[in-house]
C-alpha cells in the first residue's frame, strides 16, 4: 500500500516547479507520517533543481520542515498522532558503521546518511522525495519533537541552517570566554550569531554590506566588521578563537586565518566547492582549517531544546506554496535577508499533474 501526497516538483532539468500528485510509501513499523505545514527554501534546493537529470525526475525538493504526526507505525514509541514535529536534511543511516554506533549518524560511512530528497531509500531502493509536499514518511529516529514555544514557520530552517551552525559551534566548544567571528550573515550566519551569543561567546559578524550593520547587531552581534574594508579586516588579526565561515561565494580565506589566535580554528560551512589558502596563515599560530555539516539526531534534539530555552528561531519571510517560483527567484537574486519558508496550507488544492 502507498499514501497519496501532493508535492512541488521539478519535471525537467532546470525547469519550473509545478504541483505533482505522487505516492509515499506506506508506514513501516517504526515510521511516522508527518502532515507538513511549513518547509524552508535552501540554496541547495536551487542547486538540485538545476542539477537534477533523468531518471531522477520528477523531484520534490525541501529538507527543513515542520508539521504534525498524522499516522504512526505499530512499533513507534516516541510519538503520537497530533504531535508537533520537525525533520531535517537526513532521514536514515546504515546504523552499523563505526560512526553510527558512536552516535555520529550524520557521518555514516556505510554509504552516507540517506538524504531527505534525491537520496535512495535503504529498504526499497526508491528515490526519496522532499518536504515541499503535503506529507512525509520517515523513521521515528530521524523525526524530532518540536517544542510548542517555537513558531513553526520560523523553526523550519533550524532543521538545516540551524543544525549546520549549531553542530560546528558545539563541536568546537564555543561558550563563555571565547571570541567568535561569523562570516556571511545570511540563512546560516544569522543563526550562527544567535547561537554563539546565547552560548555565552563574544560574537563578531563579518558582512560586505555596511547598510546592514544595525540589523546584524540586533541579532545579537557585539561587533560588526565590514569585510569589504581591507583596513577593518586587517585590524582583526589574532582576535578570534573560532571563526564560522558561512559564505557560499568564492572569497579569500587568508584574512580570516590571520584573524585567529594561537590554535584557533576556521570552520567552513559554505558550499564553495574549491578554495585556495595561504599556507603560511595556517603555519603561523598553528591554525586549523576545518569543515562541518549537519548534525546527528541527538544533536538536533539538543539544538531544539536550546532554542526553546532561549527563544531562538530563524528570521523568515513566509510565502504560500503557490509562490514557490517567486521564492526561488528571490533566492537566486540574493533578495533574501535570511530565510524564505513556504506555507504549504494551499498545496493540496494546487495539484494539476498526476504521476
Amino acid at each position: 500500500m502507498t499514501r497519496p501526497a501532493v508535492g512541488l516538483a521539478v519535471h525537467t532539468p532546470g525547469g519550473p516547479v509545478r504541483p505533482w500528485s505522487f505516492e509515499r510509501r506506506d508506514l513501516r513499523p517504526h515510521d511516522v507520517a508527518v502532515a507538513i505545514t511549513h518547509c524552508g527554501v535552501c540554496h541547495s534546493d536551487v542547486e538540485a533543481i538545476h542539477g537534477v537529470r533523468a531518471p531522477d525526475l520528477p523531484l520534490v525538493p525541501g529538507h527543513e520542515f515542520v508539521g504534525r504526526v498524522s499516522a504512526a507505525g505499530g512499533s513507534v514509541t516516541r510519538f503520537r498522532v497530533g504531535d508537533a514535529v520537525a525533520v531535517g536534511n537526513s532521514v536514515d543511516s546504515c546504523g552499523a558503521c563505526e560512526e553510527c554506533l558512536a552516535g555520529y549518524e550524520n557521518h555514516c560511512s556505510g554509504g552516507g546518511p540517506t538524504r531527505t530528497y534525491w537520496g535512495v531509500d535503504r529498504h526499497d531502493g526508491r528515490r526519496t522525495q522532499g518536504g515541499w509536499s503535503t506529507e512525509y514518511v520517515a523513521s521515528e529516529t530521524w523525526v524530532h519533537h518540536l517544542p510548542d514555544v517555537l513558531d513553526p514557520a520560523a523553526a523550519a530552517p533550524l532543521m538545516c541552517a540551524g543544525i549546520t551552525t549549531w553542530e560546528a559551534l558545539r563541536h568546537w566548544a564555543v561558550g563563555p570566554g571565547t571570541t567568535v567571528g561569523v562570516v556571511g550573515i545570511g540563512g546560516l550566519g544569522h543563526l550562527g550569531v544567535k547561537f554563539a551569543k546565547a552560548l555565552g561567546a563574544e560574537v563578531v559578524a563579518f558582512t560586505l554590506a555596511p547598510e546592514r550593520v544595525a540589523d546584524i547587531k540586533a541579532l545579537g552581534a557585539d561587533d560588526v566588521v565590514v569585510s569589504a574594508d581591507p583596513d577593518a579586516l586587517a585590524a582583526q588579526a589574532r582576535r578570534f578563537d573560532f571563526v564560522l565561515d558561512t559564505a557560499s561565494g568564492p572569497h579569500d580565506l587568508a584574512p580570516y586565518l590571520r584573524s585567529l589566535r594561537l590554535h584557533g580554528t576556521l570552520c567552513l560551512l559554505g558550499i564553495t566547492p574549491v578554495v585556495e589558502i595561504e599556507t603560511r596563515a595556517l603555519r603561523v599560530g598553528r591554525h586549523s582549517l576545518s569543515g562541518s555539516g549537519t548534525g546527528s539526531p541527538a544533536r538536533v534534539q539538543e539544538m531544539l531544546a536550546f532554542c526553546a530555552e532561549h527563544g531562538i528561531v530563524a528570521d523568515v519571510d513566509v510565502l504560500p506554496s503557490a509562490q514557490v517560483a517567486t521564492a526561488l527567484d528571490r533566492l537566486e537574486r540574493g533578495d533574501v535577508s535570511y530565510r524564505i519558508v513556504l506555507d504549504l496550507a494551499d498545496l493540496a488544492d494546487l495539484a494539476t499533474v498526476t504521476a
